[in-house]
């Protein structure tokens, strides 16, 4: 049976499959004419993923104090919370017990019934291989806001840092980004014009305290015109940024899609630790990307300037995260302005807008 490209997220395993260099049907997804890998004669995906499986503990040998709420089934558990599969749950199950079919045929239980983490109710392996220390994310977001704001015991920076590590992302001198301003006039704003606002007028935002300047951007014109939120009739004036030299940030929009694999072989990321932090990771991505209500308050900014300002601290030029606001679109927070130059201004029109909308469920 073989399996294919397309059945994938995984960048790991992707590249295992390319570099097997056969074209073929997939017995899966059903593609046809993709890059596929043949179970059954090939075992480095047996064995990758056997290890992974090893972390979980069939419900029924769990303490019974472990939270039922925190077991599901493997093909639901690999579909929502790990980025690996491509395919819904049904076509998981199929995959995973090809793929690991001699592990199926004495653990069925590990495949069939409700499995969870052992270590993800361990208040000591918590403590120490946590991000959130042991704590929820709720209870950082509070303490933070509430009761210390500058040096809180909830992040576990040394577990952080091994993750943000693994979405470190290079940017080549020469690169273009863009920054929009709504403008009173079509005379719009000069190159000087278009840069951060100076420390005394910075006001907060979701990677920067109130009086520290950063530079925010956006990879294309779209999504800097949405995430200024123009009105129809405005004038916008948008900059072309030039990148000055070779830059690394952390990609927050791909913190909750590293590969385990690599991971753990690069990093020493156990799959264990991977997985008590999952949920941590994709509140973090989620979390610095959401946009203010007009009725939020700026305190709900504090929880990712904490982690933005610690990666600042660790030498990285700035974070990219997804926008909300355009589709496909994303954006880069620098920390230096003098990192990039304005080379250009052009003058928009917005001449109309479009909602999307959807009835909430009281």
């Amino acid at each position: 049976m073989n399996c294919c490209v397309r059945c994938f997220n995984d960048a790991e395993i992707i590249d295992i499959i390319k570099a097997n260099k056969t074209k073929g049907n997939c017995d899966f997804c059903g593609s046809k004419g993709n890059l596929v890998y043949p179970l059954g004669k090939e075992t480095i995906l047996t064995d990758m993923f056997g290890e992974l499986l090893d972390i979980y503990t069939v419900a029924d040998k769990l303490p019974h104090t472990f939270p039922k709420d925190n077991t599901d089934l493997l093909k639901n558990i690999l579909y929502r919370k790990w980025s690996i599969f491509n395919v819904e749950p049904d076509c998981i199950y199929r995959l995973i017990t090809a793929i690991c079919y001699e592990k199926y045929a004495v653990q069925p239980d590990l495949f069939d019934n409700p499995i969870g983490v052992l270590e993800s109710q361990d208040s000591n392996y918590l403590n120490e291989h946590s991000i959130i220390s042991g704590y929820a994310w709720n209870d950082f977001v509070e303490a933070i806001k509430e009761i210390n704001r500058f040096h809180t015991d909830h992040i576990n920076k040394s577990v952080l840092d091994m993750f943000i590590r693994c979405v470190r992302k290079h940017y080549k001198a020469g690169r273009i980004f863009y920054r929009a301003r709504i403008c009173s006039n079509e005379i719009g704003f000069t190159k000087n014009e278009m840069g951060a606002p100076p420390a005394h007028l910075a006001t907060a935002g979701r990677v920067n305290p109130v009086g520290i300047s950063v530079l925010y951007l956006a990879d294309s014109i779209k999504t800097t015109l949405h995430e200024i939120r123009a009105g129809v009739f405005d004038y916008v004036t948008v900059g072309n940024f030039k990148l000055k030299k070779d830059i690394e940030v952390i990609d927050f929009a791909s913190l909750d899609k590293i590969s385990p694999f690599i991971a753990n072989d690069a990093l020493g990321i156990s799959y264990t630790q991977h997985a008590v932090n999952i949920e941590h990771l994709k509140l973090i991505s989620q979390q610095i990307a959401k946009p203010l209500r007009g009725h939020d308050s700026v305190l709900d900014y504090l929880p990712t300037q904490y982690i933005s300002d610690y990666i600042k601290s660790q030498g990285f030029d700035g974070v990219e995260y997804i926008s909300t606001m355009c589709e496909d679109g994303f954006n880069l927070a620098v920390f230096d302005e003098k990192l990039f130059r304005c080379t250009k201004t052009t003058v928009y029109d917005i001449q109309s807008l479009s909602y999307t909308y959807g009835e909430l469920k009281v």
